[in-house]
């Protein structure tokens, strides 16, 4: 099975990426928001997921397409959700530790990981320039987290953090493939409807041991995060069905406009000196990846298959 290819429609899957960069921001931002007003991590993946569930369930139900939801692949959704619901606690989890443009930066490293994924995962053949990217971006990741980079006023990013990012940015690129596999054979809605049906229940029992009361403007900001939780998860989905994972992901990297404005606007924190410096070693080391698979993909057409 070749994991890299997808439906061939990439301009809508750009810009369907580029859209749910930008939901996904906004979202994050809302993740960030509600922690600071008191919202547990488990509390606030559960309500992304159950509000998420009502709101396709009864689009479905209201269109007369519950019957898209059958499926002969009950395990592969099991898997997905499993990475899925584990892959959003570090998601979230990296947002409210540390600051939204750095995490974003972090999560800029799926890329990486998609490449050394669709070595051991699909066999795929990969050569210098490729490796080289990968280094070039965990180099990116260095020179972030690093105060020595920036001024000397600034501080670390939290290590912690850091490595929470990381984690986070390799179970992105996994799931990614899990979905692209999905797509197969599935219909978007139903990746999405039974990915929160089989998560909801799980987090439902963590429920009571970590809510709390909350006044009517964070419910509003964690209903909100959750909407915002589910158009990207639609948005998200549907993009993997018309381009490849491992280059639509790179539209991501427009959500660090989005996370800077906001760091700066909604929580007075400008972006740091190693931002500037780090962030671009990722985002150039992503199009590089970029390019070279667009490279092999015609070099895979004319019956050429040396890795580059």
């Amino acid at each position: 099975m070749d994991g890299s290819v997808a439906r061939p429609r990439p301009f809508l899957a750009l810009g369907l990426r580029i859209a749910t960069a930008a939901t996904l921001a906004t979202m994050a931002m809302l993740v960030k928001l509600a922690g600071e007003r008191g919202a547990h991590l488990a509390e606030l993946v559960f309500w992304r997921q159950a509000i998420t569930l009502l709101c396709v369930g009864g689009l479905l139900a209201a269109l007369g397409k519950l019957s898209e939801l059958k499926t002969q692949r009950f395990g592969a959704h099991a898997r997905r959700a499993i990475y899925g619901i584990t892959g959003m606690f570090f998601v979230y989890g990296a947002v409210m530790l540390l600051p939204l443009a750095e995490a974003t930066a972090i999560s800029f490293t799926a890329p990486f990981f998609a490449v050394m994924l669709s070595v051991i995962l699909f066999g795929e053949k990969v050569g210098k320039y490729r490796w080289g990217a990968v280094l070039l971006g965990f180099a990116g990741v260095i020179v972030l987290t690093q105060p020595a980079f920036g001024l000397g006023s600034e501080t670390s990013v939290d290590p912690f953090g850091a490595a929470v990012g990381l984690i986070a940015a390799f179970l992105v690129a996994a799931i990614s493939f899990q979905i692209q596999d999905l797509n197969k054979t599935e219909a978007p809605w139903s990746i999405v409807f039974w990915f929160t049906a089989l998560t909801t229940p799980l987090m439902l029992v963590a429920l009571p041991f970590v809510f709390q009361p909350h006044d009517g403007e964070t419910w509003a900001i964690i209903v909100a995060m959750a909407l915002c939780g589910a158009l990207a998860q639609i948005l998200l989905t549907s993009s993997l069905r018309f381009g490849s994972a491992g280059v639509i992901l790179l539209m991501d990297y427009t959500s660090l406009l989005w996370a800077t404005w906001y760091g700066f606007t909604m929580f007075d924190r400008a972006p740091p000196t190693s931002l500037w410096l780090g962030a671009p070693l990722i985002i150039a080391a992503g199009l590089l990846i970029a390019w070279r698979q667009h490279r092999l993909a015609n070099l895979a057409q004319k019956g050429d298959t040396a890795p580059i």
